[in-house]
């Protein structure tokens, strides 16, 4: 891995965020392929999504929505360690995320005058799954736990049929449709890209004009960056999570830090694809060349080494050398990575005191593989330095704050010279005009 050396410098978040690099990533370019997708979907529907699929996916899928029965089927089939391990998984995740349900509050403001905040969920819900590079069962436990946590009535999962021929190829990954059927999810549709997405937020007809897919208020989940982009393009006909890029690992480590666990777990993450980022930020030039040497025994002993090393040595991961955990601190406060991983002395104390990160794993024995899977957490986070702004997927994501407002006659007179003064200020009488209707 390529090295950074700011020990003895003095760099403020800034010049620190501009030194980091990350994989490029063209959005916007990426738009330019989706938007007549996304046109064909709108004025084609089912049938141009089956089109769609046969174009990208190598396989026409006759029925969009996958049948009840292929979903108890692959639960009746799914090997039982993989059984387990999902409804662990999903115990784990409903525990936390069951905490994240939001009360309504009433405020009294005055006298015979309330504000409630009514936390309502979203009615309906797309909840798209990858599966391209390795099909991803913990995505469907990840978008339909909070869901499901947070009240959304409605789910819808997309994900892409398997190519090649056969009885089963218009149908998603097995243990992906086994997810669904122990979450209770039955409604599945064998699509993936930007045309899943376009599906579920416009809604698919077929020609004779019977709904194959109603559209949905929100589309959340991963997925590769035509799935984003349709998302970017789509915002506001649908709500949104974050955008998802490559995925991303930044481990804070002193000399106290096992250097095998930091090489294990710069790997694991880089195991996601050629452009995931492993970042390393240590005051210990002992450690970095310690990792160093246990990555050149794991990349190639990996089953998915060829891409590991791509990603290793791309322009998107390096060691970065600080003066000592505070300088580090601020280092990995600036990149914003996806997942974090403080392994340090006091590492309580050091992740404590993180501002931007998607999660933080505090620890020798905290790894991001524990948070992909089984740790209770969601691992569907922001990337490319969002979490500076933008949270995790989670119940919250799934709710929506409404304000009731409820006031007396009295409480109204009382705040009503106030009203006009304000209506007056900005030149909108008729604000004024309703209040003072209410009490001549």
């Amino acid at each position: 891995m390529r090295r950074l050396d700011l020990r003895g410098q003095h760099a403020d978040a800034r010049e620190l965020r501009s030194r980091m690099p990350r994989a490029e990533v063209d959005v916007e370019a990426a738009l330019a392929v989706v938007r007549p997708v996304v046109d064909q979907v709108r004025e084609g529907g089912a049938d141009a999504v089956r089109d769609l699929g046969e174009r990208f996916d190598g396989v026409r899928v006759t029925d969009l929505r996958v049948p009840a029965a292929a979903l108890t089927e692959a639960l009746e089939a799914l090997d039982p360690a993989v059984r387990a391990a999902l409804e662990e998984s999903i115990r784990r995740s409903r525990l936390v995320h069951a905490d994240q349900r939001r009360t309504d509050v009433v405020t009294q403001v005055v006298d015979g005058g309330t504000v409630t905040e009514r936390f309502v969920p979203v009615q309906r819900v797309g909840l798209y799954v990858p599966a391209g590079v390795a099909p991803l069962p913990s995505s469907v436990v990840m978008n339909v736990v909070p869901a499901q946590e947070a009240g959304v009535e409605s789910l819808a999962v997309t994900t892409p049929p398997r190519r090649g021929t056969g009885p089963d190829a218009a149908l998603p990954d097995p243990t992906i449709l086994a997810a669904c059927a122990l979450l209770g999810v039955d409604e599945v549709y064998a699509v993936g890209g930007a045309q899943a997405v376009a599906m579920l937020a416009l809604g698919a007809r077929e020609a004779d004009g019977s709904q194959a897919c109603p559209p949905v208020d929100m589309v959340t989940g991963p997925g590769n960056i035509y799935v984003t982009a349709a998302k970017r393009l789509l915002r506001g006909v649908i709500g949104t999570d974050a955008e998802a890029g490559p995925s991303e690992v930044a481990v804070l480590a002193d000399d106290t830090a096992d250097p095998e666990h930091v090489a294990a777990d710069l790997v694991s993450q880089a195991e996601h694809g050629e452009a995931s980022a492993a970042v390393l930020v240590t005051d210990s030039a002992a450690l970095a060349d310690a990792v160093d040497e246990a990555l050149a025994r794991r990349v190639p002993a990996t089953r998915h080494g060829a891409r590991v090393a791509v990603a290793l040595a791309g322009p998107q991961s390096l060691v970065v050398l600080v003066d000592d955990v505070e300088a580090g601190l601020a280092v990995v406060d600036a990149y914003g990575s996806e997942h974090l991983e403080i392994q340090t002395r006091d590492a309580a104390a050091v992740a404590a005191r993180v501002r931007n990160a998607g999660a933080v794993f505090v620890g020798p024995y905290a790894p991001v593989s524990l948070g992909d899977y089984c740790a209770g957490s969601n691992h569907v986070l922001p990337t490319g330095g969002t979490c500076s702004h933008t949270a995790g997927l989670s119940v919250a994501t799934f709710l929506r704050g409404i304000h009731v407002v409820e006031y007396s006659k009295a409480a109204l007179a009382d705040v009503a010279p106030h009203v006009l003064a304000l209506s007056g200020a900005e030149d909108l009488p008729a604000h004024g005009e309703a209040v003072s209707a209410r009490l001549t």
